[in-house]
């Protein structure tokens, strides 16, 4: 397939740019592939859908406070810096993207804090506006992630057009995050709330965890036509012993599994044996599903609603169908559904 096949003219009213004021309060489209039905409903009602020892996989990854704002040492220019990841935690080397980037060169000193509390000097160039930086910092490794916890902020999408406030360090995180590392948040799991997944626990649905820390490629613009020609950038992915125990009592005895988002998806799919069963693994994934596709562990999916020729909404096309999707976000956009981040969610079963 190509590109140009996913794109679709989104009103810009309609990217969410607030949470509901309750996680399960979100309208939920539920699509059937089979019947070719799709549904209005809130998400809340996903109860309705599942059953007992029916499984729920979602990703644990917790995002950090990536965004930071500091001062070109000399000039005072001030520059956003967006942490990705920490390569050498005893030498603090971190890949960065810096912006304007065309202001910051290697052997530069930044620093951050109204009193200087933190200094980092570039080291190296790694892309267009990437940069590894390597913070001057002589204190524990608690004390300085407490500092970029305090100079850092919440790193919500730039289509989101507002400044973040404390709320979005509750609501841009998912309730069940514990595994720090990532720079967004993987939206599907924000529409659960502690009250909702008791109610799922009740009702026999059970929880298995996987870990993949969504990084900026996730988003990265996709720049060629041909789909089988997209590189997706490598992101770090973990699932253990009691994940795959869990999926595969479920998938032998014939009960369903859904994928709580499509970060999920790609943990799940970056994971599995010849017999279509979990198997334990960690390591960097750069996996990009597009259509055509068969799926090896999860047979349905929950996800929010996409922007224009994205690695997401195309993930998503290759589960639900292309004409399925495609129906659906016409009337998406027709019944005015929230899109993005903050935005509905969509069932495919």
């Amino acid at each position: 397939m190509k590109l140009t096949q996913f794109k679709f003219d989104l009103p810009l009213n309609l990217i969410a740019q607030t949470p509901t004021k309750k996680r399960e309060d979100s309208k939920l489209m539920v699509l059937n592939r089979k019947t070719g039905n799709i549904e209005d409903r809130t998400f809340s009602d996903i109860l309705e859908y599942f059953d007992d020892k029916d499984v729920f996989v979602v990703n644990n990854t917790k995002v950090f406070p990536a965004r930071m704002y500091g001062r070109k040492e000399k000039t005072g220019a001030k520059i956003e810096v967006f942490l990705l990841r920490e390569l050498n935690k005893p030498n603090r080397l971190w890949d960065v993207i810096v912006d304007p980037a065309r202001k910051i060169r290697v052997g530069n000193k930044l620093y951050f804090g109204e009193n200087d509390e933190m200094v980092a000097e570039v080291i190296d160039n790694t892309t267009s506006r990437g940069r590894t930086i390597k913070f001057l910092w002589d204190g524990t490794d608690e004390e300085f992630r407490n500092m970029l916890d305090f100079l850092g902020e919440t790193p919500l999408p730039k289509y989101i057009k507002r400044k973040p406030d404390e709320l979005d360090k509750e609501r841009y995180q998912t309730v069940y995050a514990k595994h720090e590392g990532a720079v967004a948040a993987p939206t599907a799991g924000l529409h659960f709330s502690r009250e909702l997944i008791k109610r799922c626990e009740i009702k026999g649905i059970r929880f298995a965890e996987t870990t993949l820390h969504t990084g900026l490629g996730t988003f990265r613009p996709i720049e060629v036509e041909d789909l089988s020609k997209h590189k997706m950038d490598a992101e770090y992915y973990h699932v253990d012993e009691t994940a795959c125990k869990i999926v595969n009592k479920a998938k032998v005895d014939g009960n369903r599994i859904c994928a709580i988002g499509t970060t999920t998806m790609r943990s799940l799919e970056s994971s599995f044996t010849a017999d279509h069963l979990l198997k334990p693994s960690e390591g960097w994934s750069n996996m990009f599903i597009h259509p055509p596709y068969d799926f090896n562990i999860a047979d349905s999916l929950v996800t929010n609603f996409h922007l224009p020729k994205t690695s997401l909404l195309i993930l998503a096309s290759a589960f639900a169908g292309y004409d399925l999707l495609m129906e659906a976000y016409k009337k998406a956009i027709k019944d005015k559904y929230r899109f993005f981040t903050y935005g509905d969610a969509m069932l495919i079963l």
